[in-house]
């Protein structure tokens, strides 16, 4: 393509071939797409702004002053100037201005395909490929003029190709009838007992007793997102939530006094939009028994939450476009929950190196409103996605340095009247056709954050064996064995299921309630779990791996630091605990 102005390439913009992708022919070039264009952040800010930011994170929450929205925007919002230029550089290139944002960086620009490769000196075609589907597509670089250059750090929306999957599994995909569970007559006014019917199975809400969640808040007056991804251009691709099944789930089931508060935010592709949730329809990319999973957890372990459903695509753009909305959007979140994820590195180039750092800038940003962010680290065990046998990976975003990366364990409880943890050890089950295990292990994309120092971060066990950020942070209950049972899309039965996917939403739910209990958010932990928590405040799990990395005392690549211990979490985090407990904990 000739390029007479366009001289200067993105950093990180590169787009390789898929392997095996199947060309079907060029892109429509009269056909008109929105894009995402993202600024620097503001190159000015003041060096007191800076020096609150560096401090915060290692305090106690009650101690911490987070940003005015103001101040967010001088720090982490884009400089007014900046977005004019790139407003006025499309325009010169026949793209439309939709929208922009100070605060999320992005302008949003609408053209056709002719216009905008023009613009950028790509080349859009259509591809097929036969486990991701339709998508259109580039390769190679993007460009823009030198002027620009420094000023725009990421363009999404050109390359659909899906970004990411669900982290929720089914083991034998057990169910139970909804009216063997459900009251003959009038609604139950608590959560029923499984011990003598499904034992080894939990509703949510026994979860967190066995947890010791704090037992007298129900996280009101918190605002919750929960990530829901589904995909536009596949109309079989579905993904969403029935409210009145959600509904009966909480009232009936579990007999809630509180019923959550839920709104949709649709940031891209059709919203809501929940499929069958059969299990040919899971393994066609319907990620409705995903969404049902998280409102079921969140939605009964923090009922007093406002649950906020962020629906978007599996595309970079849908990935950076909702994590910049939720956390610079007026929705005032505080805690965020995703169950989504893919391999920082794999063939099909799924992450560009410019969403991974948008996506990474966007988690450090959220530091500063005192955002929590729990991201589920993958149920294929140090080995990611990659079912034969081959390199070590991690799942990104949980690679990032600032969320809170969450693994999964095999919960054991006693039976009877007060339940209590007998084991809890690593979940492990890949000797199975169909089985997973925790994710874990060590990023080759991020270096090994200061907070990390002290813990045993492990070499990675694969070429050039470097240490990095190591994954998970923290875990909870992951093995569908000893899984969760939530409401099914058709409102006629329970499922039984686990995943990080409902290690994540755990925690979420129980940063909503600690939150409550303080006054106070607790906003990005990892600084003080890793130091002033490492010990005596987590359940540590110490038996079992993940494939190549096992389980041990103190932090390990399997189960980070450990399960809940929800009480003892909230002494510590209320400065009730100065000087844990060194002694050992059972596992």
């Amino acid at each position: 393509m000739n390029r007479p102005n366009l001289k200067t390439a993105i950093a990180g913009s590169f787009r390789s071939a898929v392997p095996d992708a199947h060309l079907i022919s060029p892109s429509n070039p009269d056909q008109k797409i929105k894009i995402s264009i993202y600024a620097r952040r503001n190159p000015g800010p003041s060096n007191e702004l800076h020096g609150r930011m560096e401090k915060l994170s290692t305090e106690l929450p009650g101690k911490r002053k987070y940003l005015s929205p103001r101040e967010f925007d001088e720090l982490y919002g884009a400089d007014p100037a900046d977005l004019k230029k790139i407003e006025v550089w499309a325009k010169e290139h026949k793209l439309q201005v939709l929208n922009k944002s100070v605060s999320q960086r992005r302008v949003e620009v609408e053209g056709t395909i002719a216009d905008i490769s023009e613009a950028l000196g790509v080349t859009f075609n259509e591809y097929e490929h036969s486990a991701m589907g339709g998508y259109r597509g580039r390769t190679g670089y993007i460009y823009t003029a030198d002027d620009m250059h420094g000023i725009i750090e990421g363009i999404f929306g050109l390359d659909t190709r899906p970004v990411g999957r669900p982290r929720i599994r089914r083991g034998n995909r057990s169910s139970l009838p909804l009216n063997f569970i459900k009251p003959a007559t009038g609604a139950r006014t608590k959560v029923p007992d499984l011990t003598n019917k499904k034992p080894g199975t939990f509703f949510p809400p026994q979860v967190a007793d066995l947890y010791k969640y704090p037992g007298d808040v129900d996280g009101t007056g918190e605002h919750v997102a929960i990530f829901a991804f589904n995909d536009a251009r596949d109309q079989d691709k579905h993904g969403g939530y029935s409210l009145s099944a959600l509904q009966e789930y909480y009232r009936d089931v579990l007999g809630q006094p509180t019923i959550p508060t839920i709104e949709d935010v649709v940031i891209l592709g059709k919203g809501n939009y929940p499929g069958v949730d059969t299990e040919a329809s899971e393994n066609n990319g319907d990620a409705t028994g995903e969404v049902m999973l998280d409102m079921s957890i969140v939605g009964s372990v923090a009922p007093g939450a406002k649950i906020f459903m962020y629906f978007t695509e599996f595309t970079s753009k849908g990935w950076v476009d909702a994590i910049h909305n939720a956390i610079a959007g007026d929705n005032d979140i505080s805690v965020i929950s995703i169950s989504y994820g893919s391999m920082e590195q794999d063939k099909n180039s799924l992450w560009p190196k410019m969403a991974v750092k948008l996506v990474d800038q966007a988690f450090e940003a959220a530091a500063s409103k005192g955002i929590t962010i729990c991201c589920a680290s993958g149920d294929d065990g140090s080995n990611d996605e990659d079912k034969k046998k081959g390199p070590a990976e991690v799942d990104f975003p949980a690679s990032s340095p600032n969320v809170l990366a969450v693994g999964g364990t095999k919960l054991v409880a006693s039976k009877g009247a007060r339940p209590s943890i007998v084991t809890e050890t690593v979940w492990n089950e890949l000797y199975l056709k169909d089985g997973g295990a925790s994710g874990g292990g060590v990023s080759v994309v991020f270096s090994k954050p200061a907070y990390q120092d002290n813990a045993p971060i492990p070499v990675s066990v694969d070429p050039p064996h470097l240490i990095g950020r190591g994954v998970p942070d923290v875990s909870a209950v992951g093995d569908p064995d000893t899984g969760l049972m939530v409401m099914h899309v058709n409102g006629k039965k329970l499922d039984q299921v686990g995943g990080t996917s409902a290690s994540a939403p755990l925690w979420a739910s129980l940063i909503a309630r600690l939150n409550q209990s303080m006054k106070a958010r607790c906003g990005f932990m990892n600084p003080l779990l890793y130091t002033r928590f490492s010990s005596g405040v987590l359940r540590d799990i110490i038996k079992g791996n993940n494939g190549a990395y096992r389980a041990g005392k103190g932090w390990d690549a399997c189960t980070g630091l450990g399960s809940p211990d929800g009480q003892k979490l909230l002494n510590a985090l209320s400065g009730k605990s100065a000087k844990p407990s060194k002694k050992k904990k059972k596992p």
